[in-house]
């Protein structure tokens, strides 16, 4: 039997010191380069359509898309330095929202040289980041008792937890708060958003599940993963062509917001990434990247999105159940769009949970962060670098 071939939604990560340089923005398969496009511009590690995405959404040229993503990558590895050598008086990073500015918090005004020194611009708060951490595990274990409350995560831009109440609950919010043994000083309340699942009952592609539709998530050896709450440990799927394609092995929701999908020897995975019009970015790795670096989504109702990350081990509560350790971002999503791909340059970073609002007036979606999926299950990620070794494998 021919064996099909699945564009799997998968992780972007370049190999540690190596970054393919791309020409900008030709997408394969598409006959030519998009009107208006340049033909001689280059951006290392990152794929084509990811920055034709970016330059799209974030309203970038082609020199300020390559300027971004090489601070984002000097940023990585400037923040986990910082955090190694400022201990508890580190009080979190994030770069600034033209992504030309890395600001990194200190508990301890003392610290604030050394962050000079780094290249980093210094901000003297009250908490350092494992405070806040700790405050937002107390919410955590209170969670049973949050009563028209939503969600909650850290964000070190405020040196606050931020609190999610439904409109014109605020109140109840406090309750939830003070219940927890937060102090509200540490607290920043809002009720901007109602985050639900984007999954969709009705059907469409790339994968379903019965009649519900999700987003194949990232290439790993045997399969791919994506979100929890697309399917339940034994349930089957098929392919965008309706045939059969896999079983769920593996699925936790709530609580967290992943799972493993085993294809069948039908179905060839391959490391990349698709924008739905014949176009993908190939995948290298899973490199985390700090808050405020630029963000893009892959899923099958709305294609390629892109935005920043606002805050990373966000709660959010669900009608369906409480999940945490999901990471914020500003990037909109819809029904159908749940379980794909995020990608920051090259990088993998996560699969789609939720979120609020849509592609028209815009929202905010969270990703389940796509390490954790591969370490609790034992997964080897398909990229560029071990695909034809790996790839066969079942």
């Amino acid at each position: 039997m021919d064996r099909r071939r699945l564009t799997a939604i998968g992780v972007v990560v370049a190999a540690l010191g190596a970054a393919t340089a791309v020409a900008l923005p030709s997408f394969a398969g598409d006959g030519g380069t998009p009107v208006g496009a340049p033909t001689n511009v280059t951006v290392q590690g990152a794929d084509p359509d990811v920055v034709e995405a970016m330059r799209r959404d974030l309203r970038l040229d082609d020199s300020q898309v390559a300027a971004r993503l090489k601070t984002e990558r000097w940023a990585t590895g400037v923040v986990d330095q910082l955090r190694a050598d400022l201990g508890a008086t580190y009080g979190g990073s994030w770069l600034s929202a033209d992504g030309s500015e890395l600001n990194v918090a200190v508990a301890d005004a003392a610290q604030a040289q050394r962050v000079r020194a780094a290249g980093a611009t210094p901000k003297v708060v009250e908490r350092g980041v494992s405070q806040l951490d700790t405050l937002k595990d107390q919410m955590d274990r209170t969670a049973a008792r949050a009563q028209q409350v939503s969600g909650w995560y850290v964000d070190v831009a405020s040196n606050t937890v931020v609190v999610l109440a439904e409109p014109g609950a605020e109140a109840a919010g406090w309750s939830f708060v003070d219940r927890a043994g937060v102090p509200r000083q540490a607290v920043r309340m809002t009720t901007e958003e109602q985050p639900r699942l984007f999954a969709d009952v009705r059907g469409g592609e790339p994968f379903f599940v019965g009649t519900g539709r999700c987003s194949v998530g990232f290439a790993v050896v045997g399969g791919y993963v994506t979100a929890g709450h697309c399917g339940q440990v034994g349930d089957r799927t098929t392919g965008a062509d309706r045939a059969q394609q896999g079983i769920f092995r593996a699925s936790s929701f709530p609580g967290d917001d992943w799972a493993f999908v085993q294809v069948d020897n039908t179905t060839t995975m391959l490391p990349e990434v698709t924008d739905f019009r014949g176009g993908v970015a190939r995948v290298a790795g899973s490199q985390e990247v700090p808050v405020g670096s630029s963000i893009c989504r892959s899923g099958s109702t709305t294609g390629v999105s892109c935005g920043t990350v606002q805050a990373r081990d966000a709660t959010v509560r669900y009608p369906e159940g409480l999940v945490g350790g999901l990471v914020r971002t500003n990037v909109c999503a819809e029904p159908g769009d749940s379980g794909g791909s995020w990608i920051s340059g090259n990088q993998a970073q996560g699969v789609t949970s939720g979120g609020s609002g849509d592609c028209v007036s815009g929202g905010t979606t969270f990703y389940q962060p796509v390490n954790e999926i591969l370490q609790r299950n034992n997964l080897t990620l398909l990229t560029t670098q071990n695909f034809r070794a790996l790839g066969s494998q079942r």
